[in-house]
């Protein structure tokens, strides 16, 4: 009989998808590495132009960053399977349209797909919502995915911590966003009343 995996050794999705703030997903990227938890990352095609108009990172580069990387129509990837154990998936950043394809359950390419998987195996699915302003079908998708279990977590920063730099906004945002999926971070500010 195998061995029940632990959930502290069990992988993370994350996706990034083509929405702006793709500096988020890399983010997120670098903090998993550094946390020593194992990541399969799937990028969109239309984040893969992102990446390269936002950031200085190459494609290459961004993906040498993950334990595992997969095409975005690879629906035969372990993670597209419920019997591939994960502590959950995150989407960072989420388009509206893989916001609208995961409240819908249309699961057409292999984000939709593990994030699919996530929500009907009951795992944390965090959904990092970029657009501003939402307009009312914006907020009826985000409604449909939080009835179904998923997080929605935009990527609006604190200003409490006082921080300093981009840099500074970037750590403690992810850091909120890891959290949220119970990977302690130690990078954002908690607030108390010295601040």
């Amino acid at each position: 009989m195998p061995e029940t995996q632990n959930l502290n050794q069990k992988p993370i999705i994350l996706a990034i998808t083509g929405a702006s703030g793709a500096v988020l997903g890399i983010r997120a990227l670098e903090f998993l590495k550094e946390a020593h938890v194992e990541t399969h990352l799937v990028i969109s095609y239309a984040a893969r132009q992102t990446i390269e108009l936002e950031t200085n990172r190459s494609l290459d580069a961004v993906i040498a960053l993950a334990d595992f990387y997969y095409d975005p129509d690879d629906l035969s990837a372990p993670i597209a399977s419920g019997s591939f154990a994960t502590r959950g998936m995150l989407v960072i950043p989420c388009s509206i349209k893989s916001l609208s394809s995961i409240a819908n359950s249309y699961a057409d390419n292999l984000i939709t797909r593990a994030a699919d998987v996530c929500l009907k195996e009951g795992r944390p699915l965090l959904l990092a919502v970029r657009e501003a302003p939402y307009h009312r079908g914006h907020l009826r998708l985000m409604d449909l995915a939080a009835r179904v279990g998923a997080i929605i977590f935009p990527p609006i920063p604190s200003f409490y911590g006082h921080p300093a730099s981009l840099d500074d906004m970037i750590d403690n945002l992810v850091s909120r966003m890891l959290l949220r999926i119970g990977i302690d971070m130690g990078k954002h500010t908690i607030w108390n009343d010295k601040h």
